[in-house]
């Protein structure tokens, strides 16, 4: 196999490094979700102890809206089930391939946008 083009699927060896990408994405998305909860159901009556993070929105000339925030939330949550869903394309060995061209999407997407279900072409193409 001396090109991407010809490869069928990615090597369980290549599907492993994704899965670690994808597992780090997913932690990292799920804090920031966590945070976006906590900040919109947070009043800001109270004295507690809240994140460097939200004590920044706060002292910021604008705040996040409630609607703004449970937006963000819901993109996140979105994200998340696409990045599950990604592990469950590699646990099926169909990861990588895209749904429209039948060929192998870049490593060089996947790694910027693991959950990518199109190639650049057929992405192009849309």
């Amino acid at each position: 196999m001396s090109t991407t083009q010809e490869k069928k699927r990615y090597s369980d060896a290549e599907l492993a490094e994704f899965k670690e990408i994808i597992e780090k994405k997913i932690e990292e998305a799920e804090k920031d979700l966590e945070l976006l909860k906590s900040s919109s159901s947070h009043d800001n009556n109270g004295t507690d102890d809240t994140s460097p993070t939200f004590k920044i929105m706060e002292d910021g000339s604008e705040t996040l809206s409630k609607e703004e925030t449970s937006q963000l939330a819901a993109r996140q949550e979105k994200f998340i089930k696409h990045l599950h869903a990604a592990l469950n394309r590699i646990e099926n060995k169909t990861y990588g391939i895209c749904r429209q061209t039948g060929k192998l999407i870049a490593k060089e997407r996947l790694r910027v946008v693991p959950h990518a279900t199109l190639s650049i072409e057929a992405k192009r193409m849309q």
